[in-house]
């Protein structure tokens, strides 16, 4: 999970979409929150505007310029607070209240010329706001500051009566709260992420097993039972597990040690994992040889597909422990249960599709291993399923 050093952000751009995604609820809260607080200060500061003109033709058109604000600022908070923007749109959102908000304070400034030191002031403030509290990507945030530093310096420069050396001192001032607020900003995504960093790497050590990376029976229970197997999608129609068991393998960790043991069940978790769809199955390390396999939205036809093709496929991998000194091929033995979710449940069906697939892997195993047992569950009744 390598961070750039220029960006703050991580190289690799899977990664960045996790940490994103983890981040987005948070993100949207905060967007939410400064767009509202800012919009009320943008219209609050109407009163200034009414101040130094007075009410006519240039302050309504002020006025104007901040309800467009406000409205833009106002929509897109109310979309991040009801949790309906997507990553993208999140950063989306907060440029174009950013441009807008900008294009608006450009006209005010222009409207009120004689007041540029204060509205530099103003630009400073909103610089940092830019930044810092509205989240959005940096290298959008230091494009959209960096263009209005230099319109604002041009305004300036064209339409107030400061003095060269004024306009020249205000410019540079604003250039140090651009480069402030980059590292600033830069600081906190870099921290943010470290963060984020550390909270993976324990979240794979308490849900995968060491050994395998294959996750474990805490994850199971925890994430996979009552019905979270299901996860942000809709509810599939059918469930099946698959749970398999490493043929012989007492035998194999007494005849080669437990070192070459540990090998053979790398390479079945490994074959194992790279069948699956990733984040939609599960491939759990059930037990010392045993796996088990979630599958939402499989039929049993399917089931049984995929466990004759890692059966077959692990039966032709020759297993080599690292120094070449043992080499040879093992078996597996599976049980595939599946069950319609057609009607709904107030109990978990996985459990019970786990207790099925159990007995059907060790009905493989006494009919001579290396092979596959099935069977399809009726539909389990109404009280006794759960819900997601």
């Amino acid at each position: 999970m390598e961070i750039s050093s220029l960006t703050a952000e991580f190289v690799r751009a899977p990664v960045e979409a996790a940490y994103l995604k983890h981040k987005q609820d948070q993100t949207q809260s905060l967007l939410s929150f400064t767009l509202t607080f800012c919009a009320l200060f943008y219209l609050g500061f109407f009163v200034t505007d009414l101040a130094a003109l007075g009410w006519g033709v240039e302050t309504r058109a002020i006025l104007a310029a901040r309800l467009l604000v406000a409205a833009t600022a106002g929509v897109f908070a109310w979309l991040a607070y009801r949790r309906l923007l997507s990553v993208h749109f999140t950063r989306v959102a907060a440029t174009m209240a950013e441009s807008v908000a900008m294009v608006c304070f450009m006209f005010i400034a222009v409207t009120r010329p004689a007041e540029f030191h204060w509205h530099a002031m103003s630009l400073a403030i909103m610089l940092v706001v830019i930044y810092l509290y509205i989240p959005n990507r940096l290298r959008y945030a230091l494009a959209l500051a960096s263009v209005a530093t230099v319109v604002f310096v041009a305004l300036a420069d064209l339409h107030s009566q400061m003095s060269f050396a004024d306009t020249l001192t205000m410019g540079m001032l604003l250039v140090l709260v651009n480069t402030f607020g980059f590292l600033a900003a830069r600081r906190f995504n870099h921290v943010s992420r470290e963060e984020f960093r550390s909270w993976s790497v324990l979240k794979h050590a308490a849900e995968r097993d060491h050994l395998t990376g294959c996750f474990n029976r805490r994850y199971l229970h925890e994430q996979l039972m009552g019905g979270r197997w299901v996860g942000s999608s809709a509810r599939p129609d059918s469930l099946t597990v698959l749970l398999c068991d490493i043929d012989h393998f007492k035998n194999i960790n007494d005849t080669h040690g437990h070192d070459y043991g540990d090998v053979v069940l790398r390479a079945f978790a490994q074959i194992l994992q790279g069948a699956v769809r990733s984040e939609v199955d599960s491939v759990v390390r059930y037990g010392g040889e045993e796996f088990l396999i979630v599958l939402p939205g499989t039929s049993l036809a399917g089931g049984i597909a995929l466990a004759e093709r890692l059966r077959t496929c692990f039966g032709a991998t020759e297993l080599a422990a690292q120094d070449g000194s043992v080499r040879l091929r093992a078996t597996a033995s599976f049980g595939v249960a599946t069950v319609d979710l057609g009607a709904a449940t107030g109990e978990d069906p996985l459990r019970q599709l786990i207790a099925a697939a159990d007995e059907l892997m060790y009905e493989a195993k006494r009919n001579g291993r290396d092979r596959v047992e099935h069977l399809q569950l009726a539909a389990i009744p109404q009280n006794l399923r759960c819900s997601a």
